[in-house]
């Protein structure tokens, strides 16, 4: 089995350093434009074989698509990062044209790939990807949900003070710092609330906090976070690959469930050898589902942009 991971930066690096570590295939290919920079960053992560005991290999290659044929996922990190400042909509002009690119190279090669992308701004290039490929919707997947929810418990376990893998919490709707939404309902300390052990007003600034989380890294060292962003690609990929059939808050393509259609926004979904298999119904409270509502109208104008380019 192959795996592609295309961009060689930081979270593209991330992610394939963790899959070669959690060996999810004999190979993991890496793709870069710069030469030599995903060659260097391969042999890099081969030469910790020894160390950290795995068997499975990164061979670099510099935008030769051919050497990804075959791949059973393709993730795509390609894209200009945040810079200090910028949203996740600004980005869109730019990575918008790298991510189609990308998707029809890879198709070319391994046309019974599943997509996963983590280019932001992701439910937008996610739509994209969606709409360019014409591959079935359950092969194109927005990994953004899970990064968000694993930074929801980060947050919950700091005000908590207990293990974050004691916590059970997910956020859905958009990739966004405004219209992602953690559902503080739903979220489980050991089965129980955590509003069991938290105030309302605590609630609510664990939530903010969860809402800019990728600001406030941004503005913490200059630019994206790879580290949360590459392990979150890697878990993505070890459901599909291993067929374990998680439940992951994913960005992928509505047709009507919670109440949206032609849009790709984050909902539970269980993820196996095909893609996602089937969206979990959280059944959202009023006030969730008016969240919900709302993100999606926030997400349709970033997708509405792609018209003009």
């Amino acid at each position: 089995m192959k795996i592609t991971v295309v961009g060689a930066g930081n979270v593209g690096a991330t992610c394939a350093e963790a899959m070669v570590r959690m060996e999810l295939a004999k190979e993991i290919v890496l793709l870069d434009i710069k030469e030599g920079f995903a060659e260097g960053k391969a042999m890099d992560m081969n030469q910790t074989a020894t160390l950290h005991g795995f068997d499975s290999t990164v061979r670099g290659v510099t935008n030769d698509y051919a050497a990804t044929a075959g791949s059973k996922v393709v993730v795509i990190t390609s894209g200009i990062p945040r810079k200090p400042g910028m949203t996740r909509e600004e980005l869109i002009g730019t990575n918008a044209g790298i991510v189609k690119s990308v998707v029809e190279n890879a198709l070319k090669y391994s046309p019974d790939a599943v997509i996963v992308v983590i280019s932001n701004p992701m439910d937008t290039m996610t739509y994209l990807a969606a709409k360019q490929s014409g591959l079935p919707k359950n092969r194109i997947i927005g990994m953004g949900g899970i990064l968000d929810s694993a930074r929801f418990k980060y947050y919950l376990s700091e005000a908590m003070n207990v293990p974050a893998s004691d916590l059970q919490g997910t956020v859905v709707g958009g990739h966004g710092d405004t219209t992602m939404i953690p559902l503080t309902r739903l979220a489980t300390y050991q089965s129980t609330p955590v509003s069991n052990y938290l105030s309302a007003e605590k609630l609510a600034e664990v939530k903010a906090s969860t809402m800019v989380g990728g600001a406030t890294l941004t503005g913490l060292i200059g630019t994206s976070a790879w580290y949360a962003p590459g392990a979150a690609g890697a878990a993505l990929t070890a459901s599909i690959v291993r067929d374990q059939k998680k439940v992951f808050p994913c960005s992928v393509y509505l047709e009507g469930e919670y109440g949206e259609s032609d849009i790709c926004m984050g909902v539970p979904v269980v993820i196996g050898a095909n893609g996602w298999e089937s969206i979990v119904d959280y059944q959202l409270n009023s006030e969730e589902a008016a969240e919900f509502a709302k993100s999606a109208t926030a997400v349709r104008a970033m997708n509405s942009v792609l018209d003009s380019l």
